[in-house]
């Protein structure tokens, strides 16, 4: 019985996601060239809630904590688990005051409305995956960049999404480069659970998930052993990572 409501429901909701693109993408564009950084990023963190506004045709819900004990004026560095491409939106529309940037494989900076214009003019880096040298010297911009206007940069260590929920070990590179570059930030862990669930197949789309977001106790840099450093962030953030069972 539920399929029938997922396939109408469905529809509706690719239709409402690719129109929002769309319409974003010219938002974007006049926002950036007519108001510059400040205009764009507004635009952003509303195309961000509306693309989850769309995501309720599915009856998908939300749920945020954490926010309130992240330091403001310094550098971060959030670090967080990857499910889905369901992830995106929530991480930078609550924390879009923290003014997100994304390690982006350059794939995803071309020929996707909005969200490769976004990755292009935001300050977000493309990295090539087999080019290691150029994808170091990608990362090092960006912590320096975070570093000199109190951003923060977006890392999934995983490097590709979790389709089952089940977590993937930690790779360092990427987060070791920003570590090294911006020493004064301070590592956020982000725990998402549920977002996988929205695609376990591609349609019809999964109804009534139940998305979260939790951010943990921040982590100053300096000063900290590296390995160290990754092993208590990948702890803290997969000992959070719901049951994909239940």
């Amino acid at each position: 019985m539920k399929i029938l409501f997922a396939i109408p429901l469905s529809i509706l909701f690719y239709l409402s996601f690719g129109s929002t693109l769309l319409l974003f993408h010219l938002i974007q564009f006049l926002s950036y060239n007519l108001g510059g950084y400040s205009a764009h990023h507004k635009s952003v963190k509303a195309m961000n809630w509306t693309l989850m506004l769309c995501t309720k045709i599915l009856g998908t819900s939300y749920r945020f904590s954490g926010k309130e004990s992240i330091p403001k004026n310094v550098p971060l560095i959030f670090v967080s688990n990857h499910q889905s491409m369901f992830d995106i939106s929530p991480i930078e529309w609550y924390l879009s005051e923290f003014h997100p940037k994304f390690i982006s494989k350059k794939e995803l900076g071309k020929g996707i409305p909005s969200v490769s214009y976004n990755l292009q003019k935001g300050g977000s880096v493309l990295i090539d995956r087999k080019d290691g040298k150029s994808s170091i010297l990608q990362i090092k911009k960006l912590a320096t960049y975070i570093k000199q206007n109190n951003y923060s940069a977006v890392i999934f260590p995983e490097g590709t999404r979790s389709r089952d929920g089940v977590p993937k070990a930690f790779k360092e590179s990427g987060l070791k480069v920003l570590c090294k570059y911006a020493d004064n930030a301070y590592i956020v862990p982000i725990t998402i659970n549920n977002s996988w669930k929205m695609q376990q197949k591609k349609f019809p789309m999964n109804l009534g998930v139940k998305i979260q977001l939790q951010c943990h106790e921040p982590i100053a840099v300096a000063k900290k052993d590296f390995d160290q450093l990754l092993y208590q962030v990948e702890n803290i953030i997969t000992s959070s990572v719901e049951n994909p069972k239940k």
